[in-house]
């Protein structure tokens, strides 16, 4: 074996800049770092806007829902006081029956009419720019300028309403003195406000479908409502959950704006919402410990109603398969 001669083993040098072995790794998890980092300081406004102006005051307003609350500060323990005067409250549970029919009106109402909308923007038609901007203004006004202007429009006797159906030859309603009326005419304004801001998330998600599909649709025959039913409406779930569940949050929770300056709850009630109870319990009778339990209260019902939603729609989804 003496005769054999063994190679001798020589070491590769790497390129000049390129990292070791053992170093491979590194630039990688600090590009991921810095990439971390970036993403953090985006999002941190918005997290500690969301901490500052939404999380901590509903955790300090259900802590504040086990005391009783008196207009010069004092603070008194009573445990689930405020939530046994909830559950014997009629008031209350009168103005969540008026908060619920105006849900199920308002909602279904408020995403057909901003579908529709959406469908028709997106048609090419002469000065469509125009006619979507003028759809969304609405949205960006004062909800005070817009109750103001409503309830000049629907005076009774003072309204642009009434005197034109009077010129027309009819008597004009008393659309907000009306019990029955008052509550149509706030959904009918609330629909106005919010149409242009859903027809844009419509819009939005319409011009997300390919082309492609409704060119193959046509070339098979298929009409404007084979078309809509089974293309546009399976490719729109996401959206479609999307405006479902904001609105039908915000229908839970706003409305106060419009309510005040249209009606102020009234006539009898009848334009009363859980939001306008609790805003007059608080800031009304200083009932602060009473209107954080029902507050607190509200928000749970808001949060049932989007698990169902949830689990309803499966979020938006597609099936399996499609």
């Amino acid at each position: 074996m003496s005769g054999v001669v063994v190679p001798e083993r020589r070491e590769t040098a790497a390129p000049a800049g390129a990292p070791s072995a053992s170093e491979g790794p590194r630039p990688r998890l600090r590009r991921e770092r810095r990439e971390w980092l970036a993403a953090g300081l985006f999002l941190a406004p918005d997290v500690l806007g969301l901490l500052v102006f939404v999380a901590i005051p509903m955790v300090l307003s259900f802590a504040l829902s086990f005391f009783q609350v008196s207009g010069f500060g004092s603070y008194e323990w009573i445990g689930l006081g405020n939530y046994r005067r909830m559950m014997g409250d009629p008031l209350f549970w009168d103005s969540m029956k008026i908060t619920g029919l105006y849900v199920v009106i308002l909602v279904p109402v408020l995403f057909c009419v901003s579908l529709g909308l959406g469908l028709l923007v997106k048609q090419r038609l002469p000065g469509v720019g125009a006619f979507r901007t003028a759809l969304f203004m609405p949205y960006v006004i004062s909800l005070v300028v817009v109750g103001v202007l409503w309830k000049f429009l629907l005076d009774e006797q003072t309204g642009v309403v009434n005197r034109a159906m009077r010129a027309a030859g009819f008597d004009g309603p008393s659309w907000l003195g009306s019990p029955g009326l008052a509550l149509g005419c706030v959904i009918a304004v609330t629909v106005w406000v919010m149409m242009g801001y859903y027809m844009i998330i419509f819009l939005a998600g319409l011009q997300e479908i390919p082309r492609e599909y409704y060119e193959a649709a046509r070339l098979d025959g298929a009409g404007p409502w084979t078309t809509f039913r089974t293309i546009t409406w399976p490719l729109l779930r996401p959206t479609s959950f999307f405006v479902l569940l904001m609105s039908t949050v915000a229908a839970l929770t706003g409305g106060l704006d419009l309510i005040f300056v249209l009606t102020n709850g009234g006539p009898a009630n009848g334009t009363s919402l859980a939001i306008f109870y609790i805003y007059q319990q608080a800031f009304g009778f200083g009932e602060y410990g009473y209107a954080s339990a029902m507050g607190s209260f509200l928000v749970l019902i808001m949060v049932i109603v989007s698990a169902v939603l949830f689990t309803v729609t499966r979020g938006g989804r597609f099936d399996d398969g499609e």
